[in-house]
């Protein structure tokens, strides 16, 4: 992005954003990740076309409005099965749909989306076609610069020249290739080398579509860094696992101040939303598993993570269980200034 898109206002959608994590950014992390960011786009778990269109879908697609702008990550291969996945998502209110092309998983191969859809550029471009014929709302598409024994320059290349043809929106790309025999999953997040570069000559060669980049990037230093060369970031598990980070993207990336002026400040924002969830009968730990990495670095900071991780994890535990460790991250910041 260039300082003149910058200083116009024509700010990229896709600027900063956290990755859609299995088990991690469900509902109640986003709307966590979302008192520590006002701007950044969030997304959801990836859910299969299957569990769209024969699930439950309030479970599986719910959402509160107070997460937007979210987008939701679909996992299949059949263009009209996307289609009408993409058509559910749009009348539940989501902001984008994001094709998977970069799971490296057993399940996903054997389901044959994912990065597998690496090798099938011209399927991906149908999906995506597919699902540009069926709604209104951006379609997007994460995938890997290549799998396997594939060039990455030529793979990538052919994906983002099927997918632009079909109308797509923007381009997320995981800046290392996905090892489908060999590699776990959690290896495959960090085994293959990262190549920035590929993706930043991707961009060169196409100025007007979108292109953000994901894989290994760790602060937000770091991340306005690429965005001299791409139109965005996203970021994982250094989002997930350090919580507070999401605090600075708002001043440091959009000029704006953040939601909350400390973690302190972003627990107290979140009270109401767990309250009504308790009320519900969703238990504690499923909202304050999100927070357990938000003070790391302060005094008090294993305590607390300890206090959400076993008191949290009750059938009983309440609001009273999380401001016992909130106290403890206090009481040690106090021991440390005297």
């Amino acid at each position: 992005m260039t300082a003149q898109t910058e200083a116009s206002g024509d700010v990229s959608p896709w600027r900063f954003s956290v990755a859609p994590m299995m088990d991690w950014t469900d509902r109640h992390c986003r709307v966590f990740h979302r008192l520590l960011s006002a701007r950044a786009r969030l997304y959801t778990e990836m859910v299969t076309t299957g569990a769209v269109l024969h699930g439950p879908r309030e479970r599986l697609l719910g959402f509160s409005p107070e997460e937007q702008p979210v987008a939701l990550q679909l996992g299949g291969s059949d263009p009209q099965d996307l289609a009408r996945a993409a058509r559910i998502a749009e009348e539940f209110g989501y902001a984008e749909v994001n094709l998977n092309v970069g799971c490296p998983s057993d399940r996903v191969q054997d389901g044959r989306f994912g990065a597998c859809l690496m090798r099938e550029p011209a399927l991906v471009g149908a999906c995506v076609a597919a699902m540009k014929g069926a709604v209104g709302i951006p379609v997007t598409v994460k995938c890997r610069i290549g799998v396997d024994d594939q060039d990455p320059g030529a793979a990538l290349d052919a994906l983002t020249l099927a997918v632009r043809e079909a109308g797509v929106d923007a381009l997320v790309v995981h800046a290392r290739k996905a090892w489908l025999q060999g590699l776990s999953p959690k290896e495959n997040r960090d085994i293959p080398p990262l190549d920035y570069s590929r993706v930043h000559r991707l961009k060169r060669a196409h100025p007007d579509l979108p292109v953000a980049v994901n894989g290994g990037l760790k602060t937000l230093d770091e991340a306005q860094g690429q965005l001299a060369h791409v139109d965005g970031v996203m970021l994982g598990r250094a989002a997930y696992a350090e919580p507070a980070l999401l605090l600075g993207v708002d001043p440091l990336l959009f000029g704006a101040p953040a939601p909350a002026a400390d973690p302190f400040a972003a627990v107290e924002a979140y009270r109401p939303y767990m309250a009504a969830r308790l009320a519900e009968g969703v238990r504690l730990h499923a909202m304050t598993r999100h927070m357990l990495g938000l003070f790391n670095g302060r005094p008090g900071a294993r305590g607390f993570r300890r206090h959400l991780s076993t008191a949290g994890m009750r059938a009983s535990a309440g609001l009273e269980t999380l401001s016992e460790a909130v106290a403890m991250v206090s009481r040690a910041a106090l021991e440390a200034a005297a």
